[in-house]
This record gives C-alpha cells, structure tokens and sequence, in this order.
C-alpha cells in the first residue's frame, strides 16, 4: 500500500514538471531553402544541441542472403569519410566532444548527432561527410565484421533470442519481418563493400526523410544547416516499401529443445497498427494486461501470487506494416506448461470480463505521471519528436496525449479486450527443456 502510495505521489509529482515544461516548449517547424523541414525546440538553458533523424527503409531492404547489410553500414560511419581517413575522423569526433550514431530498425535508418553548441558549425560539416561520403574500405571493413560476427554468434546462442527468432518465423513465414535483421554469420561473411555502397544510396535519400532538433540554435541556422547536411544527398524515392504483412494464426506451440534449467517462454498473436483509430485505447488496454511491469495482471498473476518467473510482459508491436502482441517469460523448465496456462487464462479473463474501473484509473495516472519522463533531456525530446513524425501524429501530439489517455473510458477498454486478445489462438516459441508442453500446430 505505501509503494503504491510512493508511485502515484512520484507519478503527480512528474505530471506537474511535464506539464509545466509541455506549456513552454514550442515545437517549430522548419523549413529549409532547400524544402528539407525539421522540427525544432528551441532552448538556451544549456549549451547543447541534440539532432535525430531518419531516413525511409531499413533492415527490410536487406537483398536476400545478405542480411545484416543495412545494419552494418551502421557501424562503418566512423570508419572514414570525404577527406578524412578512419583514425582522422574519429580523432576530430573526440576533439570536438560530438556524439554520431546510427541504427538500422526493420523500416527506418536512424542517426543521431549531439554536441556543444559552440562546436555545431564542425559538427555539422562532420555529420555531412559521414552521411553523403562515407569510405567503406576493405581493411576497415573486415575489422567491423569480425565485430558483428562475433555478435551474431553469440545470438545463435542466446535462449532469448533463439526464441524471438523463431516467434518471427512462426508469424511471418518467408515474409521480410521473419528475417534477421542484425545478420547472421553466414549472411554478414558474404557482405562486400560494394554492397554497403549499394545499401547506401538506396537509403540515404531526402525524400521520406524526417528530423529533430532541440537545444541551442534557432530556426534561421538550423534553417541554412539542414541544406548544409543533407541538402547534397539525392531527392529521389526512398526504397519501395513492403506490402503490407500477414500474420499467421495459432494455436501453434514450437519447443526448441536446449540444456537449459530455465524455459523461455515467448507467445502472442496478431495486433493492430498504430493508424488504427482505437490504437489509444488497445494501448491503455495492454498496459493493465500486461505492458505496465509491476502493476499489471500477468506479474500480479504469474509472479507474485504463484512465483512462476522474475518477469513477464506482454507488448503491443505497431510495426509499419503488420501489429503485434507478443509477450515472453522465463520460468523453471517443470513448470512451464503451469506458467504459460496461467498466461492464457490471465488473457482470456481480460477478453472476457475487461479491467476494472479501479485499474483503468490507476493506468490513466501512471501513463500521464510517467509520459513526462520522455522529455527530460534533450535527447529524449528529439527521439519523441521524430518518432511521433514517423508515426504521422501530428505535431501537436505532445500536448494532446495526455487528454487522449484521459478521455478513454471504461467501455472503450472493454470493446478492445474483445475485440484483440484471443488467447485461445497463440503462437508459442519455447526454448529449454520444458514439461507440460509439447510442439503442436506447424510448430512441430
């Protein structure tokens, strides 16, 4: 009772900081000579800059064998650019204090930029050469791969991981979204340079591209830099994205025997995107069931009153092209069929009944209490921005989430836990040794 008690005092507490900061931060958007536009939150209060953006396709436009292709240009961005060999560049990087990232997801290819305003003019020109010149050479090369060969056996490994790969591929068959997106060793061996300089052009294109920036500058500058870093790359269509996916229905149960003591558990089943007009609702909806960690009826279930597992959750998935519900646990191998029934008849008594008004109330305090915990840096308010841009959400979506959460209604609730959990049509990957289970389905 005190616990609870502590989270909601912290949760109002955070709600009046968000709410005080929601009322002052002014998101602008900018608009280039060029028409590249971005979106701004302008903020002198320290001298820093933070940049994200992203450019349209991703793992998923990986050519067929050479997965892990658009991921590992990720880690060749620093390894030489335009007039700057690997050691120059990385050299200038430390001298100037600025942090360059990128990140390959299944449809989107995000960087990251983050320096001291003072040094924003050589950061930008560094930014420039990494994006629209970068070397690819040999020698630097092989010695990233060794990395990402490493990393990709190590997965091969990886109960976790064995078991996602192969919900992945339960779900989605030959589709794009079951094939590995980081590689795997076989796929990262056959990578030659002039398939990352392929990669390359076919990702790094204006069109499709989206950016935000919060900190020391204002509009004029950013402006004049937008065209300075991205204004030389080509304005043509970013790569043809895939059609939308199907996923495949359960009940199919597939046991992937390994000599483990711990069984993990990963099921779920088909979701919904994030266009869908009751997307707000199916969200408070999981979180009750099982999105909200400590608070929610899987842990209630599963963990504290039967101590089945350290942890469960279950997540809504709104990829571009294809929702998702999947959850996963980890429990002792004798009793894992006791821990995945309790799973189901958590879910089922959710379609059937809903939640509580008791728990609806308590989610609406802690998603409006803790949305205010995405905006306490700068870099965390640039990656809210670009992402509510990837999800076409408007840019007024900062200031109107919270009365979103807060108008959703009991009934609402409700009419989403019928309408998606179907707990009698799971996918279920386990990877261990467990009893009560057995392969069922096309799992077998």
């Amino acid at each position: 009772m005190r616990a609870s008690l502590y989270r909601i005092i912290f949760i109002c507490f955070s709600l009046v900081l968000f709410l005080g900061h929601a009322q002052a931060m002014e998101i602008k958007e900018v608009t280039s000579p060029g028409g590249i536009k971005a979106w701004l939150v302008e903020s002198k209060s320290i001298p820093l800059i933070a940049m994200q953006f992203s450019f349209e396709g991703g793992s998923t436009s990986d050519p067929v064998g050479k997965e892990g292709t658009a991921n590992f240009i990720t880690g060749m961005m620093d390894e030489g650019a335009d007039d700057l060999d690997g050691s120059a560049f990385q050299a200038l990087r430390d001298e100037l204090a600025v942090r360059i990232g990128f990140d390959a997801g299944s449809e989107q290819f995000e960087g990251s930029l983050q320096t001291l305003s003072k040094n924003q003019v050589e950061a930008f020109k560094l930014l420039k050469k990494a994006l629209t010149a970068p070397h690819f050479e040999k020698e630097a090369m092989e010695r990233v791969r060794q990395q990402f060969l490493l990393s990709a056996r190590d997965n091969e490994q990886d109960p976790e991981k064995i078991a996602s790969r192969a919900w992945m591929k339960l779900a989605f068959g030959d589709q794009p979204y079951a094939r590995e997106s980081n590689g795997t060793p076989e796929s990262i061996a056959s990578i030659t340079p002039d398939d990352l300089r392929a990669m390359h052009k076919l990702l790094f294109r204006r069109k499709g591209l989206k950016v935000a920036v919060v900190g020391d500058i204002d509009a004029a500058t950013l402006a004049v830099s937008l065209d300075e870093i991205f204004g030389s790359l080509p304005d043509s269509d970013p790569p043809k994205a895939v059609s939308t996916m199907t996923v495949a229905k359960g009940p199919i149960v597939k046991i992937i025997d390994r000599d483990i003591p711990q069984s993990i558990i990963v099921f779920g089943h088909e979701g919904i995107l994030r266009s869908d007009p009751d997307f707000i609702p199916a969200f408070v909806m999981n979180q009750i069931v099982g999105g909200g960690g400590y608070g929610s009826r899987l842990t209630t279930e599963v963990r504290e009153k039967r101590g089945l597992t350290y942890g469960v959750g279950f997540s809504m998935v709104p990829l571009d092209h294809a929702g998702l519900f999947v959850g996963s646990l980890g429990t002792r191998n004798e009793k894992a069929g006791e821990a995945l029934a309790v799973v189901k008849e958590t879910l089922k008594k959710m379609a059937d009944e809903g939640p509580t008004q008791a728990e609806l109330d308590d989610v609406k305090t802690f998603l409006t209490g803790s949305y205010a915990l995405r905006f306490d840096t700068n870099n965390k308010i640039a990656g809210q921005l670009l992402g509510i841009q990837q999800q076409n959400l408007g840019i007024d979506y900062v200031n109107k989430r919270n009365s979103l959460v807060e108008a959703i209604t009991l009934e609402q609730v409700k009419a989403q836990a019928k309408r998606l959990i179907d707990s009698d049509h799971l996918i279920v990957t386990v990877v261990g040794k467990p009893e009560g289970l057995k392969s069922t389905g096309s799992g077998g």
